[in-house]
């Protein structure tokens, strides 16, 4: 086969790969390159050890299938960092948290609702241990604060030193601490995080109502901070709102700064529709930015999921993304601002898709057949309606808000993960929001 003929078969393998992912699409796929394309494997030069880590987590599969698809052969794919004329795989990068691609302090769009933790994050990163310590973000969910601890991490990475990381969630924190307890292995686990240069810690409000996992977050806590290292934090709310939270981690969380942030604004959502637009390579005009802006305001991953439903209508139907297509595309969001939707609602559109009965639903029953279809309901819950986790909990068997935390998490994840369940989720809201009228 010619160097020809395997640029040709390349190319149609990631144009093929954009357009059945659109979720995972970015424009940087434009510097992928083909180095080896033999009958059982191709592979793949990546600018960057980042991009390496996103395709591998959020893109082999989708590859692998596709260059089956298109040689006939059954062929492994690797992505691989390139470094002039030589490319090493990602076993052979450096260690630490696989950090976002996409999530770096260039593409984090600052508004008026996020400067303060926007700005406080980039000194961090600059200064780690000196400046504000603990750091404390918190906010809804979906606006960002993700985005700013990944953000963090890659910027401390570009500095030279070397600096230590852990970046992790809360819940993955707790796992590992149990499982440590489990092995016999807490002295590893306490040179694991108490002696690193910066901890960052995702959604600790999973704390709550875990008092061995609190008593150990204090000694890490005391350990890394008494030794000048970095602490950076993100909740749902406040230290001191979260429920069930000890009076003395409440009081350490608050010793640095706690910054809040908010939903963003008209002019920041529409930067916002503009910067992932670009990520992803989609030709989006001010016009079509702004009818996003204007019908989806509640957070920036309904922006991208917006934005995922015109870049695949316009796939499908080989369309330019136009005003037009775009209006048809988020006909179901408008709706749902103009309707108001209750649990049962969702709950009977939930059952009947997963044909179980809604007094199954609403019981304590905790068969895997069950609990997926509940935990769907509470996420799709706390999408489209404005209740609290503690009244979603109450109409789904009488559950906490902390569980209902724990399924809309576990649920979101596996929507960035599984293109499935996204499409699956996509399509629920879909049916809800055109079903049921005022």
């Amino acid at each position: 086969m010619s160097a020809r003929e395997v640029e040709s078969i390349f190319a149609d393998i990631v144009e093929r790969a954009r357009a059945s992912d659109p979720t995972n699409a970015r424009k940087w796929f434009d510097d992928l390159r083909v180095i080896r394309f033999d009958g059982g494997s191709i592979g793949i030069a990546c600018p960057d050890e980042a991009s390496v880590r996103f395709l591998e987590q959020n893109c082999k599969g989708n590859f692998t299938r596709i260059a089956q698809q298109i040689t006939g052969h059954l062929v492994s794919v690797d992505f691989l960092l390139s470094n002039g004329d030589s490319s090493r795989p990602i076993e052979a990068l450096s260690p630490g948290p696989a950090l976002h691609t996409d999530y770096t302090f260039d593409n984090f769009v600052v508004g008026p609702s996020n400067r303060l933790a926007h700005a406080s994050c980039v000194a961090v990163s600059q200064s780690l241990g000196t400046t504000y310590n603990p750091l404390f973000l918190y906010g809804n969910a979906g606006l960002g604060k993700t985005h700013l601890l990944h953000a963090v991490c890659h910027e401390i990475r570009r500095r030279p030193g070397g600096a230590a990381i852990q970046l992790l969630s809360c819940e993955e924190f707790v796992n590992r601490f149990i499982r440590a307890i489990e092995q016999g292995n807490l002295g590893v686990f306490h040179s694991q995080f108490r002696t690193v240069d910066a901890l960052v810690i995702d959604d600790v409000q999973f704390l709550r109502e875990r008092e061995q996992s609190q008593e150990e977050f204090f000694h890490t806590f005391n350990a890394i901070y008494n030794n000048g290292r970095q602490i950076i934090l993100s909740a749902d709310s406040p230290p001191a709102e979260i429920p069930s939270l000890e009076d003395r981690l409440v009081s350490r969380f608050n010793w640095g700064l706690v910054a809040r942030i908010d939903s963003p604004t008209y002019e920041t959502r529409i930067a916002i529709v503009q910067k992932k637009a670009h990520l992803r390579g989609l030709e989006v005009n001010d016009e079509i930015a702004e009818y996003i802006a204007r019908q989806v305001h509640a957070n920036i991953r309904e922006l991208e999921g917006a934005l995922t439903t015109i870049y695949a209508l316009a796939t499908t139907t080989h369309e330019p993304v136009t005003l037009e297509l775009a209006q048809r595309a988020l006909e179901g969001q408008i709706r749902l601002a103009t309707r108001r939707i209750g649990i049962l609602d969702i709950v009977e559109v939930v059952a009947k898709h997963f044909n179980v009965r809604l007094t199954d639903l609403q019981s304590k029953r905790r068969s895997q057949s069950i609990t997926a279809p509940r935990q769907i309901c509470m996420y799709l819950a706390r999408l489209l309606t404005k209740l609290s986790l503690e009244e979603i909990g109450g109409h789904l068997g009488g559950r906490d808000h902390t569980t209902v935390l724990h399924a809309c998490t576990k649920i979101a994840e596996e929507k960035e993960a599984d293109p499935k369940m996204n499409a699956l989720l996509t399509e629920l809201a879909r049916q809800i929001t055109q079903t049921f009228l005022i």
